[in-house]
Order: structure tokens, then C-alpha cells, then sequence
């Protein structure tokens, strides 16, 4: 089979269609397991390839609506009881002859944004997907990051890979990850073992601030990321006859978002600090007894960002010690920074510089961002291999996580390459 571009755009455009959240891609990780096992892949999923106790984030209510959707869909129970309780796979081939083991990362999550309709006129836009008939049908979701795009240039990868088996040297994995969207697949997925024999690790982003034509070789300042869920715990009480009995949730967590805003910059580097959710309350007469935020901090260094986790911590206790609440704190994704390999970063130039349709390469960039392969990365890397990050530069109609996010499509076709190219490079028999 030929892999081009349009082959690519109709996987993306399948994959944008039916967006699922992080722990609950149910349907995504059956059509993959289906597509790489057809192609003559050993495909491992489930605690295969993740290890529950390091599991964070995971709601069972969206993990148990994500199920009864793949049902509607029409996903086999022998496919579902198969993937068990953890979504994403990995798929093996060895060419049985001697060579490096290489593994590859597709990140398969989408984010919760409601993607943008045509609505042309009144909003003045021409959202692509909605115009030409791809955009969610899974309301409340959308792939607004790219990560459709990765798992059509993946499986084109793993095409290519059997198409050629026979040049090729080694074992290749290739990693379909869960629950990027957050930092949260990535720590399990690593401590499962998958990658303790990889040589060779390679992972990219399409878009991310870097335009159509550009390959950013090794992007530099990751930002390492905790990403923490607090709950305030207080009293009901009628609001009108006796507020004093009371112990209120929502004005700790309310104060608890103005100091947790508040942190200090430190001055060896970036910080960041976001209250992303504050939910509270049961009644407009009652004492708010819970409060809920979903919050994160990110820092340049992991030394930076745990100075943010414990003035974090720190100032959500005192907040709720002031209003005689209790607080619960729970660690729900993570991310950390990695030094490039100079000898990936070096190959993936290379084959940038061979392609005709990328115009700049660019050995790095400030990334500014965080992305949990840098816990695979530093997996693979502490056991001896090495490993390469870069980014596909794409045009984007809207930045990433908004409603009116699309890629460029013809920059599919350019990752594919990419990939092709470095896996000739590591595993060609040449």
C-alpha cells in the first residue's frame, strides 16, 4: 500500500471526527489495535503496557462513559476486554535480524473544547472541519492539539516499516500513549518496562508555534509540571438563620486562587501557575461545604517547579487552616525536562535537510511548554538510550486548545517523512 498525503489527511479526519478524552480513548485505541494488527504487528494494550499504581487523573465516570460510547460505536467486547481498564497500546515487530531496538511515541487524547461551527457569517470564520465535515461528534471535545494528526502519521509510519521489513534491522515499538492532555500517560506507561531496551527513542508535535516548512531539531525549555487537584471540605449551614455554624469551602478556595495567583517568580528561571477549575457550593441559601480547583504549576527546573508545588501546597493549607476547612490534595499528571541527545538531534537535521518541502531547520527553540514524552524520554535515557524530540511546524487556524484549531495537512505527509527518515537512518540495513 502507498502511503501519501491524502492517505494520511482521511486517517487525521477520521481520528478528528471521534475526539476522546485522556483514560477514556476506548474507540481510538480499538482502531488502532484493529489497523496495526492487520499490518502484521504484535500489539500489546491494557496493564500490557501500563502500570495501574501509576496511574493519575483517571475519572471512572468518563472511563465509564468513554465505554458505553465505544459500545454505541460498534467496538467488539472482545476488543474491549482486551484494552481492560487502560486505554493506548504498543505495537512490536522484530525484522529478526541483529540491530537496535527503536521506539516511536503517538500521543492519542483530545482536550475538552467544544470545536467551532461554520457559522461563517456571524463569526466570521471557515472552520474546515466543520465546513467539510469532519469536526467532533463527540460534544464537549475536540482535537485541538494535533494529536489526530500524530496518530495518522504514526500508523503511515508503521505502514512504511512493514512495507520495507525486509531493509530494515532491529526490533521496532511503536507507542500509541494515553492521557497526554494533562501529563498523565506517560509516567505509567514508562514504569510498565516498555522502554528498558530502547536505543533509540523519537517523538514530535505538529504546530506549536513553529510555521509551515520548519523542523525545530531539539526545542529547548520543557517545563517541568505538577499538575494537582485541592479539595476544601467545610460545613453546611442555613445562610440566612444560623451562617456561623457553618464552615465555608468556597471562600477558602476563593482566597486559596488569589494566593496560589500570587506566587513569586523565582529567579533562576520561568514559572507558571494556573487555577484552571473552581467549583463549589450546593445552594444559594447554604454554607458552601466543597469546593473544588483543578490547578497547575510549571517551572524551567525541576528545583523551580518544586519551589512552585510547595508554596502551592503551602499557602492552600494555610488557606483552609484560616477558615477551618480541611483540604485534600491529590497529584494528577506530570512532566519533566530532558537534555537532548547531540547525536538524535544531529539526525534528525540530517533528514530534515533532505526533505524539499521543509524551507527551515532550526536546531532548537524556546518550547515553553510541557509534554509528558519527557518522562519516556528520561526513561529511555536512564537506561542507556538515546532520544530526540522535535517539533513539524505547521500553519494553525486557531492556537492550540481553542475552538478553531486546524493543522496544515500537507504537513502530515512532512512528519511521515521525518520519521521514514530517521528510522531508515537508525534501522536501515545500509
Amino acid at each position: 500500500m502507498s502511503i501519501n498525503n491524502q492517505t494520511l489527511v482521511n486517517l487525521r479526519r477520521e481520528f478528528h471526527a471521534w475526539p476522546e478524552p485522556g483514560w477514556a480513548e476506548f474507540v481510538t485505541t480499538a482502531k488502532l489495535i484493529e489497523r496495526l494488527e492487520q499490518l502484521g504487528y504484535t500489539v500489546y494494550t491494557g496493564t500490557q503496557v501500563i502500570k495501574p499504581e501509576f496511574v493519575r487523573g483517571r475519572s471512572q465516570a468518563t472511563v465509564d462513559k468513554g465505554l458505553a460510547a465505544a459500545r454505541a460505536q460498534g467496538i467488539s467486547e472482545d476488543l474491549l476486554a482486551r484494552i481492560g481498564d487502560y486505554t493506548g497500546c504498543m505495537a512490536l515487530v522484530d525484522t529478526g535480524r541483529p540491530g537496535p531496538v527503536m521506539a516511536m511515541r503517538f500521543d492519542i487524547d483530545s482536550v475538552p473544547v467544544t470545536e467551532a461551527t461554520c457559522d461563517c457569517e456571524a463569526r466570521k470564520i471557515n472552520h474546515r472541519p466543520a465546513a467539510e465535515g469532519f469536526a467532533s461528534t463527540n460534544h464537549g471535545y475536540m482535537h485541538a492539539c494535533g494529536h489526530d494528526g500524530h496518530m495518522a502519521i504514526g500508523l503511515g509510519v508503521a505502514q512504511w516499516i512493514m512495507d520495507n521489513l525486509g531493509s530494515l534491522k532491529g526490533k521496532v515499538k511503536l507507542l500509541f500513549q494515553p492521557a497526554e492532555e494533562g501529563v498523565r500517560g506517560a509516567r505509567p506507561m514508562a514504569e510498565s518496562g516498555i522502554l528498558d531496551d530502547v536505543d533509540y527513542f523519537a517523538c514530535a508535535h505538529l504546530g506549536c508555534d513553529a510555521p509551515t516548512g520548519t523542523i525545530v531539531a531539539a526545542p529547548a525549555d520543557y517545563l517541568c509540571t505538577l499538575k494537582m487537584d485541592l479539595r476544601f471540605i467545610g460545613k453546611p449551614a442555613h445562610a440566612g438563620m444560623n451562617p456561623h455554624l457553618g464552615k465555608n469551602a468556597l471562600a477558602a478556595a476563593c482566597n486559596a486562587a488569589i494566593q496560589l495567583m500570587g506566587i513569586s517568580t523565582h529567579g533562576e528561571g520561568m514559572t507558571r501557575v494556573n487555577v484552571g477549575v473552581l467549583k463549589a457550593g450546593e445552594g444559594r441559601n447554604v454554607i458552601p461545604s466543597s469546593a473544588e480547583m483543578q490547578i497547575e504549576v510549571r517551572g524551567a527546573t525541576e528545583k523551580i517547579n518544586n519551589y512552585m508545588v510547595e508554596e502551592a501546597t503551602r499557602r492552600a493549607k494555610g488557606v483552609a487552616l484560616g477558615f477551618d476547612v480541611e483540604m485534600e490534595l491529590s497529584v494528577v499528571g506530570e512532566a519533566v525536562d530532558f537534555i537532548p541527545d547531540d547525536e538524535m538531534t544531529d539526525l534528525v537535521m540530517a533528514v530534515a535537510n533532505s526533505i524539499p518541502a521543509i524551507k527551515n531547520t532550526q536546531r532548537s527553540y524556546n518550547f515553553n511548554g510541557s509534554d509528558d514524552a519527557t518522562v519516556l524520554i528520561k526513561r529511555v535515557q536512564a537506561h542507556g538510550g538515546k532520544a530526540a524530540y522535535f517539533v513539524i511546524g505547521s500553519d494553525l487556524k486557531g492556537g492550540h486548545h481553542q475552538a478553531e484549531f486546524d493543522i496544515d495537512e500537507e504537513q502530515l505527509y512532512v512528519g511521515y517523512q521525518m520519521f521514514v527518515g530517521i528510522v531508515n537512518k537508525i534501522l536501515g540495513n545500509s
